[in-house]
């Protein structure tokens, strides 16, 4: 009896560990290949509403995006939607994110990225240029979409 006891523990602990690591780590590596891709999108000369509308539809709807340095956080998309047509009257002369390294966990990729640019926002009288080492966090719900972004920035 203690030997059916061990193996029925056993099958619950498997399958508890393999439901938390759904994705692969190949899985999560492309999942924030993309989320780079879209962010890079939405800051663009040429992006539109479109990039915007991509970007947000990787996040999930109970989604937390924490700006630790800044102590901002987004959760609600409407918002940050919002927000980020607002940023489409700044002049973006040059944009490009480069992914330097990625950690993978479970259901967690750790992002380190160098966000360069140069732009000119609406409310300033001067360009601003820019190059910033960044990490950023990215946890995934059970459904692939992000619910919940760390930023740290450099």
């Amino acid at each position: 009896m203690k030997k059916l006891t061990l193996v029925f523990i056993f099958l619950i602990l498997s399958f508890s560990a393999s439901a938390n690591d759904k994705f692969t780590a190949d899985q999560l590596i492309e999942k924030a290949k993309a989320f780079v891709s879209a962010k890079n999108a939405r800051q663009q000369p040429n992006t539109t509403t479109k990039e915007i509308d991509h970007y947000i539809s990787l996040l999930s709807d109970d989604f937390i995006d924490e700006h630790v340095k800044f102590k901002f956080t987004y959760t609600d998309k409407t918002k940050l939607r919002s927000d980020m047509i607002g940023k489409l009257k700044d002049e973006v002369i040059n944009s490009n994110i480069e992914i330097n390294e990625i950690m993978v966990g479970a259901n967690v990729v750790f992002i380190k990225m160098t966000e360069m640019g140069k732009v000119k926002p609406a409310h300033l009288d001067k360009t601003i240029e820019y190059s910033k080492t960044n990490i950023v966090s990215l946890e995934f719900n059970e459904s692939g979409l992000v619910k919940h972004i760390r930023r740290h920035h450099g």
